[in-house]
């Protein structure tokens, strides 16, 4: 799929997802957290969030479509935080190829809302799903 497909692509399924509340919930009250430019995440799927607490227009992977060695330009090197609604692990890496720093996003629902605390705040290159948990 070329980068324009995939713009095309991501940016449909935002859409059509736009009135659908976040795949997050506040943890103090269970209740969802919404904010205007917030746009939930689908199950099935991995998104990486240009701003911090899931704002901005995502780059949406569905998981069982494998991995992403080089993220399309609009994302490249832009990701904040990370939603993942899938039942695949989701690494996200500072470089191509699923090279250096990393941090791993756990399934159904794992999120890093704030990729700074891993050092990865706008470095995001690759992304690798599959099924090996965190921390193995």
């Amino acid at each position: 799929m070329s980068t324009l497909q995939a713009a095309v692509v991501s940016t449909l399924m935002a859409a059509s997802l736009a009135g659908l509340s976040p795949a997050h919930a506040s943890p103090s009250t269970g209740a969802p957290s919404t904010a205007r430019d917030q746009i939930a995440c689908p199950r099935g799927f991995v998104c990486i969030y240009p701003e911090i607490n899931f704002n901005g227009q995502p780059y949406v992977k569905r998981a069982v479509d494998g991995s992403v060695r080089h993220l399309p330009d609009y994302i490249r090197g832009k990701g904040s935080s990370i939603i993942n609604n899938s039942n695949r692990t989701a690494r996200i890496y500072q470089k191509d190829n699923y090279f250096g720093r990393h941090a791993c996003v756990g399934r159904e629902g794992g999120t890093i809302g704030d990729l700074r605390s891993y050092q990865l705040n706008d470095t995001t290159h690759s992304l690798r799903n599959n099924d090996t948990p965190c921390g193995a």
